[in-house]
């Protein structure tokens, strides 16, 4: 298995996409509101990637995991971790965040940050396994109620030495 960076040279965005909404699809009729995933094109992929730091993770030719990376002021946001359902429980998930840590280090961030759904507990509790704490409880315009909360990973020190 093998974890590159998306670049120029990148052409498998069909693919891509059908990975991610595969890698969401357990959460259709679970979170309000729907998954941002659901909006997603091949099109804003390409655009994403142009914007942010892409990976992808390949196994036999076939992509089977990826995070989008964006660095923010103070720490480096993770965004679309996905990894296929049938190759989750392997240790994929550790590793593509193992790529977002080296990123962090890479740009002088403390901190990695994500949000997850309110409703994924199972979430909740792995990246809590994974080193993150909740640090805020939010929700998307138009709720009432808290839909996601944000949870960071801070990083030791010696790994964010240039």
């Amino acid at each position: 298995m093998t974890i590159i960076r998306l670049d120029q040279n990148f052409t498998r965005w069909d693919e891509l996409l059908a990975l991610i909404l595969a890698a969401f699809a357990s959460m259709n009729g679970r979170i309000d509101p729907p998954s941002s995933a659901l909006k997603l094109t091949t099109e804003s992929l390409a655009e994403k990637a142009g914007t942010e730091i892409g990976h992808v993770a390949i196994e036999n030719e076939k992509l089977i995991g990826c995070l989008f990376l964006r660095p923010e002021a103070d720490c480096l946001y993770v965004g679309k971790l996905a990894v296929l359902p049938e190759a989750q429980g392997k240790g994929l998930g550790k590793r593509l965040l193992a790529t977002a840590e080296a990123t962090a280090a890479a740009l002088g961030l403390a901190a990695l940050r994500l949000e997850t759904r309110i409703e994924l507990t199972e979430n909740h509790a792995v990246f809590g396994a994974w080193g993150f704490s909740r640090t805020a409880e939010k929700a998307h315009p138009g709720f009432a109620r808290t839909t996601f909360v944000e949870m960071r990973k801070m990083l030791a020190a010696q790994a964010r030495i240039v």
